[in-house]
C-alpha cells in the first residue's frame, strides 16, 4: 500500500484521479489539494464520490505545504496549472517522494522553448534533464525509475501515438504531417470562462490557437525522438459541444518502396502491431477502422485506426482517447501503477 497526495484536486483532472485512486487496491489518498475548496468535502465538491471520498480538501495555495506532504507521501500528483509543480520542487522534496506532473513543466527538454511557447520562466530547470515523459508505451523502463514524470496531455498523448509507429518504421515522410485534433470542453479546465459557457459552445464547432497551440512543441519533440531527426508538423486543435473526448486526424505522405510503390496496408498494420500489439491500452483497428469517442469514454483506451489514400499518396491516422482519462488522470495512474510496480492496469 502506497500513500498519494493530488495538488488541484478538485480540477477536472484532479477529480478523476481522485476517482480512480480510491478504487484502486493498493493506494491510500492522504491529501486533497484545493485553492478554491480548502476546508470543504471533497464529496460536496463531487457528489459522485459521496460515501467514497469523503476527506477534506486542504489549501495547496501556500507551496509551504510540499515539505510536509512529501513525508508521508510516496508519490505526489499535480495536477495543476502550467508554472506552479516546478515552483514547489526542490532537492528536499525529491529526496522525499516521487512526483507525476501533470502539467507540461517538465515535458519538453529544451527549456527556452518551453519559456517561449508558454510564455513563463521555468522555475526548475535544473530537474528538466531528468524528468521522464510518462507515455509507457514509448518510454516504459525509464519511467519505472523516475523520479519526476511528465504526464503527458490529452492532445499530445493522442497525436504521437497515433503516428508514432509509422515515424519509427519510416513509413511516413514526418515534414508532411498535419494534425487535425477535436477536444470535448473539459479539456479547457474547470475555470470559468465565458468562451467555454454552454452557450458559446453548444451547436458550434471552432479551431483555435491555430499555428500557435502550445502543444505543438512537445508533438514534435517526441516524434523527433523516434526518427532521430527534426520533426515541424501542422496541428490545429478544434473545440467540439462534448464534454469529454480527442479524436486526431493526421494526415501525411508515405514514403515509397525502392521500387516506386506505396507501403501495403499490411506493411502499415505490421508497422502498428510491433509497436502496439502487446500493449494493454491501445486497440488496434487496422485499416479502415474508424474511432470514435464514445467508445473510449471513461476508459484508459486510445483506439486507432487508418486508411492509405492510394489516389495521393498518403495516409489518414486516426485516433481517439478520453481526454480526462488516457490523456490526463488515467495516464497518470498508468505511470504510477509502473513507477511502484504494480500491474499496470490496476485501478483502470
Amino acid at each position: 500500500m502506497i500513500k498519494a497526495g493530488i495538488v488541484g484536486a478538485t480540477g477536472y483532472a484532479g477529480a478523476e484521479l481522485v476517482r480512480i485512486l480510491s478504487g484502486h487496491e493498493q493506494v491510500q489518498i492522504v491529501f486533497l489539494g484545493s485553492r478554491g475548496y480548502a476546508g470543504q468535502k471533497f464529496s460536496d465538491v463531487y457528489g459522485n464520490l459521496r460515501g467514497v471520498e469523503d476527506g477534506i480538501c486542504e489549501d495547496d495555495g501556500d507551496p509551504a505545504f510540499i515539505k510536509d506532504l512529501s513525508k508521508k507521501a510516496d508519490v505526489i500528483f499535480t495536477a495543476t496549472p502550467q508554472g506552479v509543480c516546478a515552483t514547489l520542487l526542490d532537492d528536499e522534496v525529491l529526496s522525499n517522494t516521487r512526483i507525476i506532473d501533470l502539467s507540461a513543466d517538465f515535458r519538453i527538454k529544451d527549456v527556452a522553448v518551453y519559456e517561449k511557447w508558454y510564455g513563463i520562466k521555468h522555475a526548475a530547470p535544473q530537474y528538466v534533464e531528468e524528468a521522464v515523459y510518462g507515455l509507457c508505451e514509448i518510454n516504459r523502463a525509464d519511467v519505472a525509475n523516475a523520479r519526476i514524470v511528465a504526464n503527458p496531455g490529452c492532445y499530445t498523448t493522442c497525436s504521437i501515438l497515433t503516428a508514432y509507429p509509422l515515424v519509427k518504421a519510416g513509413l511516413i515522410d514526418p515534414s508532411t504531417l498535419i494534425i487535425d485534433a477535436k477536444s470535448g470542453t473539459s479539456g479547457a479546465g474547470r475555470g470559468a470562462r465565458v468562451a467555454n459557457l454552454f452557450c458559446e459552445v453548444n451547436e458550434s464547432v471552432k479551431p483555435y490557437g491555430v499555428t500557435t497551440h502550445r502543444h505543438t512543441p512537445e508533438i514534435e519533440e517526441q516524434l523527433g525522438y523516434a526518427c532521430g531527426g527534426d520533426v515541424v508538423i501542422s496541428f490545429t486543435p478544434h473545440l467540439v459541444p462534448m464534454d469529454r473526448g480527442i479524436l486526431a486526424t493526421e494526415y501525411a505522405s508515405l514514403v515509397r518502396e525502392a521500387d516506386g510503390s506505396l507501403p501495403t496496408a499490411e506493411r502499415i498494420s505490421a508497422a502498428y502491431e510491433e509497436a502496439y500489439g502487446d500493449e494493454r491500452f491501445i486497440r488496434l483497428l487496422g485499416d479502415g477502422g474508424v474511432p470514435e469517442t464514445r467508445w473510449v469514454r471513461d476508459t484508459n483506451y486510445t483506439d486507432i485506426g487508418f486508411k492509405i489514400d492510394l489516389r495521393t499518396g498518403r495516409i489518414v491516422m486516426m485516433g481517439a482517447l478520453d481526454n480526462i482519462v488516457k490523456g490526463a488522470a488515467g495516464q497518470a495512474v498508468q505511470n504510477m501503477n509502473v513507477m511502484f510496480g504494480f500491474e499496470e492496469s490496476m485501478g483502470l
